[in-house]
Parts: structure tokens; sequence; C-alpha cells
């Protein structure tokens, strides 16, 4: 089928779509590309789940709409909060009247958002039942919370964390820390409702009840989410009262192809990452095509604070390990990796070669920094010969340096861009003698798995939940195995920079630790830094105040869209 006829019956159904029940009612159609999980903001870390909590749960603090660079601001707190003189001491001040939303939990009764929920929600991440994946930001930065540990009990006072009166929250910390604020915008840091979490035992992420912009309606998991406008949340932008939207329609859309069709025939109001293996059907040299741009389509490029990487088991018996054999065969995948091929056929020229794990404009990103293991297919096969990989198969696949026939493992995602991407990895490691499989799953079910070390390699990636390099580089912090570091790295030396680096700002002390740490990533090779995606956004002219943010997941609360306007486009496609 051509683009144009594509795009004529794509046109065709919006009819399909039909008008809302109500004339005036603003509804956002929109998709998630993954299932969402739990819906509960202390143990979700998916990106899908993590879009929904930001609308349905209140943090202290968040992001500024159009700031940029990015900046802070109040949320539940009126404002930023005011800090003691040495760096530890935080005192915020709550807006009154923040309402939980509606549920049995409060038998009848309208329930206030106050201090000692921000309390009780921020002990949750130490309980150990939860296994949080977001411990790792307060965990030892709060004074006292060592009382947490062990016989854990949210009945536990610690200085670290007082309700000093119902609308006033002190937070005391045990040394400064420089990004603290950042973590107080995050969706782990949103407020729940004791009465809820125990109304519901070990439930708690299928009863979402926060005090954010939107309210959970339907829910039919792995299918559709509806978010329904809180009317309670109170906050305004330039005179409007948020959210704007009556309602939120969330479709998960899994395959690349059902995305863009499903944008193209107005099923979405906007998509935002055109799929790279679909760039094509939109992109003509560049830019928007013609047929697309006549229909007020608008295409935007947006830098995406985000790193694609191989990660590759630190634990595993075949690929992991310290010893040279090992460091060798983990630098020889790295080499084999051909970073043109995957930015400029897979990716369509929309992405950067990665040369350490930050992306561009986050904070303690040097722009002058290039690996030190570029893509060289010769050097990757003169290493395995010199440590051992010498001996080979009858089909030619290389042996270990103890002369048994080894297989490498790959998971991935059961997609066509993850087909696509096997069959570059394949390419890549069969070039220099190495046999691989893949495995493919569901990426909650790898993310699962990786987290009790049972998945070798996988491709991954990560977005920026604050705009500052700790929050790339912890993922190789030893003390996080087991949550976000999938690769189980340990190693002292890296251990020791990143405690010293975490303690300091944006300056050049860091910035000197930052370049150590990358020459240590880059001698052990747990990770293979791929690219940093430059997003092709697209969205319907009926879509208002539409930009993306660099950090938040969604700008929901925000939006605005025009009806009457969705509804002269379905006329004009009769």
């Amino acid at each position: 089928m051509t683009i144009r006829r594509l795009i004529a019956s794509s046109v065709a159904a919006l009819l399909l779509l039909g008008t809302p029940a109500h004339a005036a009612e603003k509804v956002l159609h929109t998709l998630l590309t993954t299932s969402e999980t739990g819906l509960d903001p202390a143990v979700a870390s998916d990106i899908a789940t993590l879009s929904l909590l930001e609308n349905l749960f209140d943090p202290l603090l968040r992001y500024d709409y159009a700031a940029r660079p990015v900046a802070l601001g109040g949320n539940a707190a009126l404002a930023l909060p005011e800090v003691s003189a040495d760096g530890l001491v935080y005192t915020f001040r709550l807006r009154p009247g923040m309402l939980f939303g509606a549920d049995p939990a409060f038998k009848g009764q309208r329930r206030e958002v106050t201090a000692a929920d921000y309390v009780y929600s921020l002990k949750r991440l130490y309980d150990p039942a939860l296994k949080s994946p977001w411990l790792f930001l307060f965990e030892g930065k709060l004074k006292g919370d060592a009382a947490l540990k062990g016989a854990f009990s949210d009945a536990t006072g610690i200085a670290g964390l007082q309700a000093v009166d119902r609308h006033t929250l002190r937070i005391t910390l045990s040394a400064p820390d420089k990004n603290f604020l950042f973590y107080l915008a995050m969706p782990a840091s949103g407020a729940v409702a004791r009465e809820v979490i125990e109304a519901y035992p070990g439930q708690a992420g299928n009863h979402p009840v926060g005090s954010g912009p939107f309210r959970l309606g339907e829910w039919k998991r792995s299918d559709k989410i509806v978010l329904l406008a809180n009317r309670d949340w109170g906050l305004t932008r330039h005179g409007q009262r948020l959210p704007l939207l009556d309602k939120v329609e969330v479709r998960i859309a899994e395959e690349f192809q059902g995305r863009m069709l499903g944008f193209l025939s107005g099923e979405y109001d906007y998509l935002e990452q055109v799929p790279e293996s679909l760039t094509d059907m939109v992109i003509r040299d560049g830019r928007l095509k013609p047929e697309l741009a006549a229909r007020g389509i608008v295409l935007s490029r947006f830098p995406v604070l985000q790193t694609y990487y191989m990660w590759m088991n630190m634990e595993d018996p075949l690929l992991g390990g310290y010893g040279k054999d090992k460091v060798a065969l983990r630098r020889a995948i790295a080499l084999s990796y051909d970073s043109a091929e995957d930015i400029g056929l897979l990716k369509k020229g929309f992405a950067l070669r990665a040369e350490s794990p930050l992306p561009p404009n986050v904070l303690g990103y040097d722009p002058a920094y290039r690996t030190p293991v570029p893509y060289n297919k010769a050097l990757a096969q003169a290493l395995l010969e010199r440590f051992g990989y010498r001996q080979r198969d009858p089909d030619g696949f290389r042996r270990g340096p103890d002369g048994r026939s080894f297989t490498l493992t790959m998971h991935s995602e059961a997609t066509v861009g993850g087909r696509l991407r096997d069959e570059l990895w394949r390419k890549n490691l069969n070039a220099i003698g190495l046999r691989v499989v893949f495995r493919t799953d569901k990426k909650t079910e790898i993310i699962k798995a990786s987290r009790l070390g049972k998945v070798q390699m996988f491709e991954s990636n990560w977005i920026a939940d604050f705009p500052d390099g700790d929050n790339f580089y912890q993922l190789l912090y030893g003390a996080n195995r087991g949550r976000a570091n999938y690769a189980r790295f340990n190693l002292p030396a890296y251990n020791e920079r990143y405690e010293q680096a975490r303690l300091l700002g944006d300056s050049p002390a860091r910035q000197k630790l930052y370049g150590e740490m990358n020459q240590l990533i880059h001698a052990y090779n747990p990770w293979v830094p791929l690219s940093h995606p430059l997003s092709a956004d697209l969205q319907h002219p009926w879509l208002k105040n539409y930009k993306r943010h660099p950090v938040e997941f969604t700008t929901w609360r925000y939006l605005d869209i025009d009806p009457e306007q969705r509804r002269r486009a379905s006329k004009m496609a009769r």
C-alpha cells in the first residue's frame, strides 16, 4: 500500500471515532508503549506505570512546565523549601486543602493530605517487603534512618522525617546532597494514605488513591486506562485551573505499526518517538511528508535525556567476573557493536552515538569525552585470540579458554523493533565468531528476571528521573545490584568514586571523578553504551499546549483539546 493510500484510509478511519458523548468534553487520546504494572509509587519503576503515577499522586515538588533549563517549583509544597545554612534541614509548607480521592477506606469522609502523609509515604520506601527500587535515593541520607532497617515498622520515628504540624514537613539529612530536591519531584515520593494501604494489604498497587491532577476511572489491565480530571486539585497556570482536560484515555500499544496507524487515523492525539523502523512512513529527507503537513500535523524533534545501552550480567557464570578472560570477552562484544549501522539504518539518523552513560544536556556531561572502545571488529577478534578463545567448533564459532563450546543468550522484546535489533546483534557477534541466541519476552517480565540476576544480556535504556549525572552513574553502583544496577557491577574503585561524586554539585572536581568512572566502565565493560535518541514527535492540530518536558514523562495536566477542531477534521474526512 502506498503512503497516500495508507494516509487516505487512516483519515477515513477518523469517522469511526465519532464525537464525544458531550460535545464540549475534552478527552485526550494517548498511548503507552508497554503494559502498566501495579500503581503503587513506592514499587513501580517502568516508564508506562510512572507515566500514570505522576498524574495520580502528588510529590512535594514538580518541574516548571516551560522553564529551560529545567527548574523545580512547588506542588504539594507551596514553594521550594527553606534550607538551613549547612544544607541539612529542609522545611516545606504544604498547600492546605489538598484532598485524597474518595475511597471506602476513608469511611465516607473527605481526607486532607497532611505532612504526616509524606512522613508515612517516604518511610514506606524502607519496608523490605516492598523491595522498593527507589530506596537508594533516600537510604543512608535521612538522619537516623538506620532505625528503619531490620525489624521495619512505619511507626518508628526518625529525626530525618518530622511532621512539625499539619502543614509543615521537616526533612533532615545526615550529609548534604546536591540532588535531594530532585528526588522529591519523582512519583516515588508522592503521598499515599495510610488508611488505603492498610485497607488493601499487599494490594495497594490495585487501589491507587492519590491527590494528583487526575483520578483513576476505568482500568482494563494491559489494555485501557481512563483518568478523570481531579477538580479538587487546585493548581493554576496563567490564570487557568488545571487540569484543562476532562479525561485522558490511555491505550497500551506495544506494536510499532499499531502506534503509527493509530496516530494517522486520529486514534491518538500525539505520538512521541516515531518508531525507528517506520520513520519512512512519515518523514522524507528529514522533513514531514507534505501530505501529512497538509492535514495540520506537526513534526518536532526532541533531544531525550535517555541512554540506550546493552548490559551484561557480571555475576553470570559464562559472561561475568573480573578476570582477564571474562573482561576480554565482554570488551570484544563491545568492540563488535556497529554504532553507525545501528543509528543510520535502524534509527534512521535520529540518534547520537553514546560515548558514556550520560546524554547531552544532563549535568556532568562532557562533550569532549570519547569512548576508548570504538567499533573495531579486527581488534575484537585479536582480543579473543589472545585470551584463549581460539578453538573453533565445526560451524566456526569460538570455544572458551577451557576448550568448551558456549552460547551467549540475549533477552529481547517480542516486537518488530526487538527483532530488528536481534538481527543486528547476531550479525555483530557472529562476525567475531560468537554464537548467540535470543530469548523473547515482554519487557516487564525481562526486568523482573533481571532484578533476580537471571538474565545474561539485555539491551535496555534509561530516561533521566532528574537531570543530573548521578541518576545515570547510580545504575552501576554496587549497592544498587538487584535494583537499578541490572548488570550487577560491583567494583570498589567505581563505588568509591561514585560515593565521592554524589556529595559534590556540578563542578570540575566531580567532572574529574566522572571521567575516571567512565574509564572504569570501559575497562571492565559491564555495559556497551549504544545511543542517545533524538525523538521525532508528531501531533494533530486539535491538540493544544503540547510541549515535551526533558524529565517528566507526561504533561497531561497542561494539555488542552479543541473538540470542535477535531470534529471538523472528522467531517472533512467524509
